[in-house]
């Protein structure tokens, strides 16, 4: 796949870099541009940053930085057993639980939310960051969800982390999956005051919490773009019998245009295989330094679509 001149691999984590240097020189430098291009491309374009991870993996699978990027790539385009896999590999080959959440969430993605819950209540979960421990509750209340349990997804997501004041880069998500958890129940007020809470730590746009607070607020927003139905109607009238005529009779009358839904995330999900800020994920990911040591054994698979 064709790599803009501008990227050298120069770009990467230097402990990304430093685990490429056991390739031949040339080879590493192939590698790692193609990794860039996987980050610059999870969250706009996950097929092309797919076929990019695709690339590395086949020159270089046995680099945990490698496996990691294939497994974020494949999450990215809802390929979650394949995504599980690459993560499990990148695992055992550094023996960080960095990705237990994503690989829980996996679990999610292939429709076993049990395990995906068995996975958040093992103790790789409480060798998390606080960060990852968020994840784990993002994903654990999902798996509630998918059971058909949003009572307990609530209280799930009832943390000290929902309520501090400190912005953190997982504030928004949180924030919002509690909301939607809220409004499932039907608590529409306190629904309503925690998407509002979400737009708040939403700076870059992560969610669409600000829409999903205008809808509880009946607030509709009309597109200046779209023609008004009514002008429509008196211009057919003056355009008379004539008009359309140049149309072959047997066409086809053009598709109604379908209205986006309420948004972009669902609350039970917080895939990465559409989440926005997978790319910022991955790149965190590429940089956790866990010492902590973990073992496959009684692995569970991981959760899917963390929200998709």
């Amino acid at each position: 796949m064709p790599i803009p001149d501008d990227v050298t691999g120069g770009e990467l984590d230097r402990d990304v870099q430093q685990e490429l240097k056991g390739l031949p020189k040339t080879l590493a430098t192939d590698v790692a541009r193609n990794l860039v291009m996987v980050a610059r491309l999870l969250d706009e374009d996950p097929e092309q940053a797919y076929g990019y991870a695709r690339t590395a993996l086949r020159l270089a699978s046995r680099v945990a930085a490698v496996r990691e990027a294939a497994g974020f790539a494949a999450y990215g385009v809802g390929k979650y057993a394949e995504a599980l896999a690459e993560f499990r590999a990148a695992r055992r080959m550094t023996g960080s639980v960095h990705l237990w959440p994503m690989m829980a969430d996996c679990e999610r993605g292939l429709g076993r939310p049990e395990r995906a819950l068995a996975m958040a209540g093992a103790p790789e979960a409480s060798q998390l960051d606080k960060a990852g421990r968020v994840e784990m509750r993002l994903v654990a209340a999902g798996a509630r969800r998918d059971m058909g349990q949003p009572e307990a997804a609530v209280v799930t997501l009832q943390t000290p982390e929902l309520t501090s004041g400190a912005q953190q880069a997982w504030s928004a998500r949180l924030r919002y999956a509690y909301a939607d958890a809220l409004l499932e129940v039907g608590r529409l007020e306190e629904a309503r005051k925690w998407f509002a809470r979400a737009v708040e730590a939403d700076q870059e746009g992560a969610t669409d919490a600000s829409d999903r607070l205008a809808e509880l607020d009946g607030v509709e927003f009309v597109d200046a773009l779209e023609p008004d139905s009514e002008s429509e109607s008196e211009s057919d009238s003056e355009a008379g019998p004539e008009a359309g005529a140049g149309a072959e009779p047997w066409a086809e009358p053009p598709a109604e245009r379908e209205e986006p839904g309420p948004g972009g995330l669902r609350g039970d999900e917080f895939e990465m295989d559409e989440e926005p800020g997978l790319g910022e994920e991955f790149e965190a990911g590429m940089r956790a330094k866990d010492t902590e040591t973990g073992d496959d054994t009684g692995e569970r698979n991981g959760g899917g679509r963390g929200e998709r």
